[in-house]
């Protein structure tokens, strides 16, 4: 079978109808939560069973967690099951809390995995890292669904991967792209043989054509990518037939996306570009029209994808709808930008310019200063990039006045082709 069950290769107006099916349930989980209760006031669980009605219900934003958690620890009253009660609770950078519940794939992981090769009786490698965040915890949740063995290598060590992969002989890797490409280098440095690996599942961070074409020149030629987050789970994933990556990212079966203007919960046009809003059918964490700040747009006027999943497709993602940023696996905001300037009052400006390519970012801090400040001074910066947002930055000074003036903090110039 290609397909981890038969809910993907249903016809679509099946889907849709169970989808609208279960929407006043959601809406009814989602208001025994207190933030919900508030957010969702006055709104009649039983009326909300179209994408119409849905479309009319408030738009709750990624960039607000932070405040609503503060207001409500530790979930900011989005969730419906007590914090007590659930499996884990995961510490994201912000801090941002989420929580993981006892279901089995809570985090719906399995159908990717298994779309890029994982099958039961398999051996993966686990490179996302096991320490306060979940991506580990989803790849853990899908292996145990389809039944293969986990190696829990989390991030870094990369001798140690590489020994444990020339050992243990995994077929597939499951990590960020860049950590993969480290591995293999590693690998050749020392002479280690890790050709087993003939899949690999990427997640967190963008995974240029270019790199996904150097995987297939090392020896591993089935590299597909997943679209998930630390507050939904897996949303979107790629899939392949006879070696050959098929358009688009098919949507998982337990979410219902939808494209708008950014900053607004208008829908585009169809196809058109815009931010990714997710409702999400989770009975620990429901979430209504969730803004991502990602960008996408559906697949339109496309074929029905060959791998026979029936289910609507997303371009992938374009980009962020905000400032925010992600290098290495990391979120960068706007916000830590101002901590950080905030620390040195020789900065009169700066601006956070991300450059070089996928899997080799390059993050420097663009400073107006009167005069360039010494030795001490940039080391103490330094400090304050990696303090704030966790990863290494640079420092480069410029004159007042010279960085442009049009209100950006962050400005991606990486290359993605």
């Amino acid at each position: 079978m290609n397909t981890l069950d038969s809910l993907e290769t249903r016809d679509p107006q099946e889907r849709e109808r169970a989808l609208m099916a279960r929407l006043p349930q959601l809406v009814a989980r989602a208001q025994q939560a207190p933030g919900w209760a508030r957010i969702l006031e006055g709104v009649d669980a039983a009326s909300v069973h179209s994408r119409e009605a849905l479309a009319a219900l408030p738009v709750t934003r990624k960039s607000q967690l932070k405040d609503l958690q503060r207001g409500a620890m530790p979930f900011g009253g989005l969730a419906a099951t007590p914090a007590r009660a659930l499996r884990h609770i995961f510490v994201s950078p912000g801090p941002i809390y989420d929580p993981e519940g006892h279901g089995a794939d809570w985090w719906r992981f399995a159908r990717p995995m298994y779309a890029a090769g994982v099958r039961a009786g398999g051996l993966l490698q686990n490179c996302f890292s096991y320490h306060f965040t979940p991506a580990a915890f989803m790849v853990e949740g899908g292996a145990a669904r389809i039944g293969c063995s986990v190696i829990p290598a989390g991030a870094g060590q990369t001798e140690m991967q590489v020994q444990a992969i020339a050992d243990l002989r995994p077929d597939t890797y499951v990590g960020t792209p860049s950590f993969l490409r480290i591995i293999i280098e590693k690998a050749r440095e020392m002479n280690a043989d890790i050709s087993s690996v003939k899949h690999a599942l990427m997640g967190a961070e963008a995974l240029p054509q270019s790199l996904r074409n150097w995987f297939h020149e090392q020896g591993v030629p089935h590299v597909l990518q997943t679209y998930a987050s630390a507050d939904m789970g897996s949303v979107a994933y790629e899939t392949a037939t006879n070696g050959v990556v098929n358009p688009g990212m098919v949507l998982d079966e337990d979410v219902i996306v939808e494209i708008v203007r950014p900053g607004t919960g208008e829908a585009v046009a169809p196809g058109d570009i815009g931010e990714v809003l997710v409702t999400l059918f989770n009975e620990d964490y429901p979430l209504i029209r969730f803004a991502t700040g990602d960008m996408s747009a559906m697949l339109i006027d496309a074929p029905p994808s060959p791998c026979g999943r029936t289910n609507a497709r997303i371009r992938g993602w374009l980009g962020r709808a905000d400032q925010t940023t992600k290098v290495r696996a990391m979120f960068v905001h706007p916000a830590q930008v101002s901590n950080i300037t905030s620390r040195h009052p020789a900065i009169a400006k700066a601006r956070l310019v991300v450059t070089g390519r996928m899997a080799n970012d390059v993050m420097t801090l663009h400073c107006e200063v009167a005069a360039p400040l010494d030795a001490p001074q940039t080391a103490a910066i330094v400090a304050s990039i990696r303090d704030v947002t966790k990863l290494r930055g640079e420092v480069a000074y410029a004159p007042p006045g010279s960085l442009p003036a049009d209100g950006k903090l962050i400005e991606d110039l990486r290359d993605y082709s």
